[in-house]
């Protein structure tokens, strides 16, 4: 259920006991929406967007003092907006699919520590010196060969989470691009075949950045679970309702991102055009 926005700069710029669960609960999207908490994911997630709105306005619009540039991050970053379109759009997208073997494992002991570490970690990396030491810790244990990296490295082949991310990251560039095309700051002679360059360009960089983002960060979340548990919530996810679900998310974040990410293009457009005039 990991999704990370690695949306770049322009170049030229859980305890819940079984038996209060219904049948027909046990099969919805939306139960099982709940039952993640995916709701406190995206809190994290608009966090992690209201940051990197600052740094890019800093980065797009050096030497420009904007005081309603953080609003405008906050409306494109809208927190009920993320949550009920994500909780749509993966409702939507898994339809009537029995989802029953997926909420009965997020609502076990083993389900709810998974949910809860995930948050947990992801808090915790909006503090920059805690994500640079965990990846130090991960760049450590890689050299060390160890065994609790290897299980995370499984579990992130067997989700796709690498291709996964920088598809999501890509479509979000791509976005970005367009936002501005459309907010009038790029020449409108600048064809889509010319975005695609430049967003592929960035591909290598934002691959590695992937990588040791998603080693770093479920290093540190999966710690607590060992080798073992870990192991079970890969079998569970390599099920056809695992792969269905994920499938769900990454289609349901990145309509959520691409979103954004064009609307945020739009508004660096927007201040940019009111520079020059």
């Amino acid at each position: 259920m990991i999704f990370r926005s690695l949306v770049a700069p322009l170049s030229v710029a859980m305890t819940f006991s079984l038996t209060n669960i219904s049948f027909a609960q046990q099969g919805s999207a939306s139960a099982l929406f709940d039952m993640m908490k995916l709701g406190k994911i995206i809190s994290v997630m608009r966090e992690e967007g209201l940051a990197y709105g600052a740094s890019l306005g800093g980065e797009m619009m050096p030497g420009r003092n904007i005081p309603e540039w953080p609003s405008e991050v906050a409306r494109v970053y809208d927190h009920d907006k993320m949550i009920d379109g994500m909780r749509d759009s993966f409702v939507a997208t898994l339809g009537e699919r029995d989802m029953g073997p997926l909420v009965a494992f997020f609502a076990s002991d083993l389900g709810q520590d998974i949910v809860e570490l995930e948050y947990s970690a992801r808090v915790a990396f909006l503090d920059e010196a805690i994500e640079e030491g965990a990846i130090a810790q991960y760049q450590t244990r890689e050299a060390e060969d160890d065994p609790m990296l290897a299980a995370v490295k499984s579990f992130v082949a067997t989700n796709d989470y690498v291709e996964a991310n920088v598809a999501g990251a890509l479509n979000s560039n791509f976005a970005f691009y367009t936002g501005m095309i459309d907010g009038g700051a790029l020449s409108s002679r600048m064809s889509e075949s010319d975005i695609l360059a430049d967003v592929w360009a960035q591909e290598p960089e934002i691959r590695a950045n992937t990588q040791e983002w998603l080693y770093s960060y479920l290093l540190m979340a999966y710690q607590p679970l060992g080798v073992e548990g870990l192991d079970a919530y890969e079998q569970i996810m390599a099920t056809a309702e695992g792969r269905a679900m994920n499938a769900a998310l990454f289609e349901s974040f990145d309509q959520m991102y691409v979103a954004i990410s064009r609307e945020l293009g739009q508004s660096v457009a927007g201040y940019m055009l009111a520079e020059e005039l």
